[in-house]
């Protein structure tokens, strides 16, 4: 070959990635460009006042496309399929109780987005601000808004396998005392003192006493439901395969997602309940894997996302197992009951 023929293929190659270059670039921006506008068929968002105090209301990130997109958003908690008001406020994921919230936030840079939880007051007005040192996947506030949780991956970015590394971080909402990982708590497993260097911790869930935890504990391949003190600065295990708890209003069970056997590795959870006392689980009706820490809507009902059309939508199933799960609104993520 002679070397006006290599010029001339190199000339080509230079070329062809060009245009493969400007393609994708072109993509990416009609994509980004589509996702700012409000879809015909979609929720009718307007902006306005959105607070965390507010009678009888429920606050999620919005997903719909439109200029919108990923804002807390306000709607009748009794229909929560109806018009939405959005705060200006973006979040990735997010959680509210008496008056108090956490966000947590993606910091968009030039070469990597880099992530923030902060601590919201009723207005939406944030009172402390933290690094997150990873991708957020859950957050949670105490019933009284004393506390605040988030949990976040440092290493992989699910759970449906095994290597995957979190920390899970607490956080007084008040002092703004940083609790930055439970791993410098005690653990009890079993009923003696427990260490490992493969220990990880996700989905905090708190008791109405500003003391008592729940939460997910991994090590050795399985997982664990553990009690936590926030006093003592220990962790319990209580029960096996139990993954992203939430503790139920009256402080008796626990909804969560369980493993089940026969279930595919990318989806492999089945929602459950947990009596505390008796430690019965009993199976929720809905039939598809969720990937979620679920919120409760009041003592009877569950609330939880599953993907949608816009990213995902919300569902709501009975707690005892009776019934069927039903969408109550599409374009939807982290919900929170507030009022």
């Amino acid at each position: 070959m002679t070397v006006r023929n290599r010029v001339l293929i190199l000339i080509a190659a230079v070329a062809v990635l060009a245009a493969v270059g400007l393609a994708s670039v072109l993509h990416a921006s009609a994509r980004a460009d589509r996702r700012n506008q409000a879809q015909a068929d979609g929720p009718r968002v307007t902006a306005g006042a959105v607070t965390l105090t507010g009678h009888g209301r429920m606050v999620f990130r919005n997903m719909a496309w439109g200029p919108h997109r990923d804002e807390l958003v306000s709607v009748p908690a009794g229909d929560p399929s109806g018009a939405r008001t959005a705060s200006g406020v973006k979040c990735l994921r997010f959680h509210a109780a008496s008056g108090t919230g956490v966000c947590l936030q993606a910091v968009h840079g030039p070469v990597s987005d880099t992530y923030r939880a902060l601590v919201l007051d009723a207005r939406l007005r944030t009172v402390h601000r933290y690094d997150v040192p990873g991708i957020p996947s859950r957050a949670r506030v105490s019933p009284t808004g004393h506390f605040a949780a988030w949990t976040a991956f440092v290493g992989g970015d699910s759970y449906a396998g095994t290597n995957f590394s979190t920390r899970a971080a607490i956080v007084d909402t008040r002092s703004g005392e940083l609790i930055p990982s439970l791993e410098d708590f005690r653990i009890v497993k079993d009923g003696h003192p427990y260490r490992a260097a493969d220990v990880n911790f996700w989905g905090v869930t708190f008791a109405a006493d500003d003391r008592t935890f729940y939460a997910t504990l991994a090590t050795r391949g399985r997982t664990y439901l553990i009690r936590g003190d926030l006093r003592a600065r220990t962790v319990t295990t209580l029960h096996a395969n139990v993954e992203c708890p939430s503790l139920s209003p009256d402080g008796t069970r626990i909804a969560y997602k369980k493993r089940v056997k026969g279930a595919p590795k990318d989806a492999p959870w089945r929602l459950y309940v947990l009596d505390l006392r008796t430690l019965r689980e009993t199976p929720l009706a809905e039939r598809r894997s969720v990937d979620d820490q679920v919120v409760w809507r009041d003592a009877r009902t569950v609330v939880y996302a599953l993907p949608g059309d816009y990213g995902a939508d919300l569902y709501a199933v009975p707690a005892d197992g009776s019934g069927a799960a039903r969408r109550i609104t599409t374009a939807g993520v982290s919900p929170a009951y507030v009022g």
